[in-house]
């Protein structure tokens, strides 16, 4: 293992290799132990390997994962910011055995092996995220420019620190002391997105580093940054079809409970900055200083069109088209056939309601402004037979959540209303035939408003006003010291590594908002007219993904930009319009920080390793050692008497960690590794605080400060045949089985008759809820109450922990060739090279059940369904096909993923019984394709385009099973960027 990589090393000396591929080795050299003088110089005379762009990312890559001493997946840049995607959840979706989630068509969540909880490091040091999740830094805050390449540990060591389930990524930048030359390089490019009402959005990166030879020793640096602008869109239409009706004369059959068209769509701005200094003054000591700054400003420019108040037509309403839904057989439990809405309107009854259906526009412009950054200073030390290294690092993210939200009713002139309320009478029609969830204004109708009416001020009336101002500040400092032994009284010991860390890690978060509103009544209700120079027409593309014809295309929205840039005063404009309206009892608003949201949690750890690493001839090497930890915890809230309150807790754990490897022959290597792990839980988890919404479908997620870590046990076998240059076929198994997985503990609130509802069901407003959940004093009650009276009792949810073990098993298969060595027989064919991953993956075993609540319960009746893992998709695969010859670089990539189970779905719909029916929903298969091509006009100056979902493949959610009833539709967008990279 150490004289291929030296003969790779060496050969690279002789040649003035690309300097990302330089760098790229030499980090692979220093993951290696030391090696003696005389294998340097037998490495002298190797064959030179000539290498570049696509092929020599992949050969570089392929070293490393050969030569590494337990199971890894690496990815390198081809050129300096050049990774093989823009966004680093989409680089890594390049991996074996990684899927990726997205919002809005950005990819911003990782699952290796089925799971979420995976570390995400830079440069080997802990990233903090602007959450409250444990992962690390978000990949969206991340430009890909700045990264030189990206490993992912499957298999850890004694040495890896804990804390993942499926793995850790790293992150790494350029080593200036491993540069052959001068680096300097520069990209500018635009992105343009399909479903965008704006103009293209810039991105501009560039680089500058090198080294020097001083009396005092080598000095060199690099310096990276990025300014990225992007705007994504997403439209996102949902159907609420959970409600059983019976007419005289029609089948039973789910009719239509809510309609909405949203469009989600998040404007980036993003800077980063890296800087590395390197000092080493003698050929056995060196220094290092790393800078990574991150400034993330994420605004919301997204809307939402609801149709409200339509339950209270149901049992008038006859569909025109029905659809059988078959809920089929789920985990054991036969749910059956149900006749569901499919085409119809929903014209108001004034003999029954002058009131209903409504049309409400809300806009949402809540928006996340981060601030990270991660410092390092290391150092280490080669002796004849010990190597020692330190660190000290601090990473931190602090994080505001500037929100603006407003609801509007639309009071339809062309209906008789009573005045009292500010329900608006608006036919509508729906036809989700052909899986489209569409509904528009039915024009047909005599109660029709027309185009000029909805984009009249006077037409609409303020509903109601968030504000919000949260902020989250985590931090994470670490002290670390690792020591190599190099062993030479034991034969088949090679070296001895130990060493420690401590680590302190904090997150603080307030709750700070309040809302104006929740107005019901139209004497509470500012007209457009006061506050008119605030509102504008919304976007009237919401066909464009789709050509679909059935859509809302006209109506009004508080200005989203003004909302983020000019906040107060659009504000302090609404607030005149309320005190205007109603001046002798207005709504004033108190923006406040919410005690009983507040939480302050601080975790202390240490840890030791110790690790042997063996040889056994050329043939087995590998590396046995134990991990133990112990952590403190201190999580502080606001007790029920308002006082802050401590609770404390401690865990320790031994983890032991094997690693192994055997080459039978000379291309062929095969793994086994064993290691143990933890999860800890997210900090909201810890929390004894909670946050309430004014909605009454709204859920209080309760803490709990005693959940306990989760525990992983892993098992991987694999084989790797190395059969050309460039070239892989590899196939493994991996075996997890984990224990206390985290879960959540439902409670529902009951739902009572009550004929004076428009639903004709009600919540208990006894604040000790007997019927269960939790009391909420501020929700505003819609359908469930009596509007004029606030508060009722919702559904609550704790985390707790599964006792129960769940076993994951899967198989990963992964193929990697390229035809350059026949370019005597294929010439310009010679260029094309392809990729290949697939894995197959089940689970079994916990013990989480989900079951049908509120109208859950009165549609499917009581029904039971075994949660699972959640984002977990059996079967995914990806192929690229890349061709690099004359200048010319080109990738096509196919990425596919089998229907998973989750909990991200459509904004304001949840899993509380209502909307999806008491369960998560099942995200239908997908596939996507991306595609790229690049030319090097000269050696120097480069042009290239980028396309991503190049078809526009559409995101299909079923509630309580594949294929059965369709909830949620996302139609995200295509994006194409064109730029040019020059270097010197």
């Amino acid at each position: 293992m150490k004289t291929q990589l030296n003969k790779i090393s060496s050969a690279l000396r002789k040649r003035k290799a690309p300097a990302t591929f330089f760098s790229a080795m030499a980090l692979a050299m220093m993951s290696v132990p030391a090696v003696n003088a005389q294998e340097e110089a037998a490495a002298e005379d190797t064959e030179v390997i000539e290498v570049s762009g696509i092929r020599a990312s992949l050969v570089s890559a392929l070293a490393e994962k050969r030569n590494a001493p337990n199971l890894i997946e690496v990815i390198n840049a081809d050129d300096v910011g050049k990774l093989p995607d823009q966004n680093l959840a989409e680089v890594l979706e390049n991996i074996t055995g990684i899927q990726i989630t997205r919002t809005a068509g950005i990819g911003t969540g990782v699952q290796i092996r089925g799971s979420n909880a995976n570390r995400i490091e830079i440069n080997g040091v802990s990233t903090v995220g602007a959450g409250s999740g444990r992962n690390g830094i978000s990949f969206e805050d991340v430009n890909a420019s700045i990264i030189s390449s990206v490993e992912v540990t499957k298999a850890p060591q004694a040495s890896t620190i804990e804390g993942s389930v499926g793995g850790t990524i790293n992150l790494r930048t350029i080593r200036p002391l491993e540069l052959t030359e001068t680096l300097g390089s520069v990209r500018v490019q635009l992105e343009e997105s399909s479903l965008s009402v704006e103009s293209p959005t810039p991105r501009l990166s560039g680089a500058y580093g090198d080294n020097w030879e001083t009396d005092s020793g080598r000095f060199g640096f690099v310096v990276s940054g990025s300014y990225t602008e992007q705007e994504a869109v997403s439209f996102r239409p949902r159907t609420d079809r959970d409600n059983l009706v019976n007419i005289d004369g029609v089948p039973e059959f789910q009719g239509i409970q809510f309609l909405v068209q949203e469009q989600e769509n998040n404007d980036y701005e993003t800077v980063n900055l890296s800087t590395t200094f390197e000092f080493a003054p003698t050929d056995n000591m060196k220094f290092h200083f790393d800078a990574i700054i991150n400034q993330q400003e994420r605004s919301q420019d997204s809307y939402r069109l609801q149709a409200s108040g339509v339950s209270s037509l149901r049992n008038i309403s006859v569909p025109e088209a029905f659809e059988t839904i078959n809920y089929g057989v789920v985990n054991g439990t036969n749910i059956g056939t149900y006749q569901a809405a499919l085409r119809g309107t929903l014209e108001p009854n004034l003999a029954v309601d002058d009131d209903d259906p409504n049309l409400r526009f809300s806009s949402d412009t809540g928006a996340r402004v981060t601030d990270s950054s991660v410092f390092t200073f290391g150092g280490e030390w080669q002796g004849d037979n010990l190597k020692v290294s330190a660190e000290i690092s601090s990473s931190s993210a602090d994080t505001e959540n500037p929100n603006l939200s407003t609801t509007l009713n639309f009071i339809n002139p062309n209906c008789p209303l009573d005045g009292t309320s500010n329900d608006n009478c608006v036919p509508f029609r729906y036809d989700l035939s052909n899986n489209s969830l569409s509904f528009g204004i039915n024009f047909d109708s005599p109660f029709a408003p027309t185009t000029d009416q909805l984009l009249d001020p006077n037409n609409v009336v303020l509903d109601q006003v968030q504000v919000g101002d949260d902020t989250t500040e985590n931090s994470e400092t670490a002290f670390r010291v690792d020591f190599e032994y190099f062993v030479d009284q034991v034969d088949f010991i090679s070296s001895v590594d130990f060493g420690f860390r401590v680590n302190k890690a904090t997150s603080k978060f307030e709750d700070i908002g309040d809302n104006i509103g929740g107005f019901s009544r139209m004497v509470d209700s500012p007209n457009g007219a006061l506050f008119s120079d605030l509102l504008v027409a919304g976007p009237n593309n919401y066909g464009d993904a789709d050509g679909r014809d059935l859509f809302i295309a006209n109506f009004l929205l508080l200005d989203p930009d003004a909302s983020f840039s000019d906040r107060q005063n659009v504000i302090d404009t609404l607030q005149a319009a309320v005190i205007q309206h109603d001046p002798d009892s207005p709504d004033i608003l108190n923006v406040r920080s919410n005690n009983t949201a507040f939480r302050d949690i601080e975790e202390s750890t240490t840890a030791i390793y110790a690790q042997a690493n063996f040889e056994f001839g050329d043939m087995v090497t590998g590396n046995i050692g134990v991990r133990y930890i112990e952590t403190d915890i201190d999580s502080t809230g606001f007790n029920p008497d308002d006082q802050l309150e401590t609770t404390s807790g401690s865990y320790d754990f031994v983890l032991p960690r094997l690693n192994l490897t055997i080459t039978p022959h000379d291309d062929v290597v095969v793994r086994f590794a064993y290691g143990t792990d933890v999860r800890r839980p997210n900090f909201n988890q810890l929390a004894t605080g909670f946050t309430l919404d004014t909605s009454e479908n709204s859920v209080v997620a309760l803490g709990n400060p005693g959940l306990e870590p989760e525990e992983v046990d892993s098992f991987d076998i694999g084989v790797e045949w190395y059969f050309a240059e460039s070239a892989v076929v590899s196939v493994g198994y991996f075996k997890k089985d984990r224990t206390n997985i985290f879960g959540i503990d439902f409670e529902g609130a009951a739902l009572i008759a009550d004929p004076s509802t428009p639903g004709g069901l009600a919540r208990e407003t006894d604040p000790s809820c007997p019927g269960g959940g939790i009391f909420n004093p501020i929700v505003v009650p819609n359908v469930l109450g009596d509007p004029s009276q606030l508060g009722l009792c919702v559904d609550k949810t704790t985390p707790g922990n599964d006792p129960e073990t769940t076993t994951q098993t899967g198989v990963e298969m992964a193929f990697q060739y390229d035809l350059s060595s026949f370019e005597d027989d294929l010439g310009w064919a010679s260029g094309f090279g392809v990729i290949a991953n697939y894995t197959i993956q089940d689970f079994s075993g916990g013990s989480v059940v989900d079951t049908t609540s509120g109208r859950g319960l009165q549609v499917l009746g009581d029904v039971s369904i075994e949660r699972g893992l959640l984002d977990f998709s059996e079967n995914a695969y990806n192929f690229t096909l890349y061709y690099e010859k004359y200048g010319i670089s080109a990738r096509m990539r196919y990425t596919w993923r089998e229907a998973f189970r989750t909990q991200d779905f459509g904004g304001g719909a949840n899993t509380s019984g209502s909307s999806t029916l008491s369960f998560p929903v099942v995200t239908a298969d997908r596939g996507q394709l991306n595609a790229s091509i690049s030319y090097d006009v000269t050696d120097k100056f480069n042009i290239g385009l980028e396309a991503v979902n190049l078809t526009e493949e559409r995101i299909d959610q079923y509630c309580v099973a594949e294929d059965a009833l369709l909830c949620f539709v996302g139609l995200p967008d295509r994006r194409i960027t064109l730029g040019a990279s020059y270097r010197w």
